[in-house]
């Protein structure tokens, strides 16, 4: 048999064919909407999060008392414990606990999307390229996430805050600083092992640049996975700017922020409960959500799930 009669010059694809694999796709999506509705935790996530979101978004134009929100002082009714007219009680300066975890939702959630765009855009750029091109630039970036990954998370964070200086700003950035290696290792192993598959193999044998090939055919298909880590991430990069806030490195007062607003009551949790507590509640419920919800997003995503609905 000859060369030009072993390999075709052209493929031909029916469109019975073509529309065959448009309907396996559409039910593929279906299946893996079925299995995330059909999980009752993850639906409990998403609708927590929703929650969060719109409470972020116009909660601060409905709160009863929008002037506690930006440092107004009402000595008269400082530590009041909770009731009808202060749901969650007051303050060590009287102002209304309710209206500043409503308000500091969009701080933190703000915060934690920040920290995890950031960190995801640029691990996975780095670990994409790590991973495809290897040499000695893929060596240096790979060392350089080592060093990183040899610290911990927190003092790192630490150091870059106190670097930067206080202020929303510089935390969101210090936490991204230490967040992005974990992004980059893990599209690293992806890429990886999705460079020499038949798909990346065939776009380059039609005349592809190997830049195009990890963008537009390697890279899209490792992203389920980075995006699973980014949805669970969300809420521990909360936990960690509240963290900062805690310590004093994070947002500045007056701007009420859930670390901010424990560590301000940590003073009083014998007289006064509900000052640290209400917050910490907030960031307990966000952490559980995004948890959940990348549980969800995991099982839909990764084939190799066991679970089946």
């Amino acid at each position: 048999m000859s060369a030009q009669g072993a390999i075709p010059s052209v493929i031909r694809v029916s469109p019975e064919a073509a529309n065959r694999s448009f309907r396996g796709l559409g039910e593929r999506q279906r299946r893996a909407a079925r299995r995330f509705r059909q999980s009752p935790l993850s639906m409990a996530g998403l609708a927590i999060i929703l929650i969060l979101l719109v409470l972020a978004a116009i909660g601060p134009l409905f709160v009863p008392y929008p002037d506690d929100a930006s440092g107004a002082l009402n000595i008269t009714e400082r530590l009041e414990s909770p009731s009808w007219q202060h749901l969650f009680g007051t303050d060590q300066v009287g102002r209304d606990v309710f209206t500043r975890v409503i308000v500091g939702a969009r701080v933190s959630l703000l915060a934690g999307l920040v920290v995890i765009v950031l960190a995801f855009t640029a691990g996975t750029l780095l670990g994409a390229v790590a991973g495809f091109f290897g040499g000695r630039l893929g060596e240096a970036i790979m060392r350089t996430t080592d060093i990183f990954l040899t610290i911990p998370d927190l003092i790192l964070a630490m150091a870059f805050a106190a670097a930067l200086g206080p202020g929303l700003f510089n935390v969101m950035i210090a936490v991204a600083l230490v967040w992005w290696p974990g992004y980059c290792r893990l599209a690293r192993a992806n890429v990886v092992a999705l460079r020499d598959s038949q798909f990346a193999e065939a776009a380059q044998a039609i005349g592809a640049s190997r830049g195009r090939v990890l963008f537009t055919h390697v890279l899209p298909n490792a992203f389920p996975t980075i995006l699973v880590k980014a949805s669970m991430d969300i809420g521990f990069a909360v936990l960690t700017t509240a963290a900062l806030g805690f310590i004093g490195l994070g947002t500045q007062p007056p701007t009420p922020d859930w670390g901010v607003m424990i560590a301000d009551g940590r003073k009083y949790l014998r007289e006064a409960w509900w000052f640290s507590t209400f917050p910490g509640i907030a960031i307990l419920f966000t952490v559980l959500a995004f948890n959940l919800l990348g549980d969800g997003l995991r099982d839909v995503m990764d084939p190799r799930a066991r679970r089946r609905f």
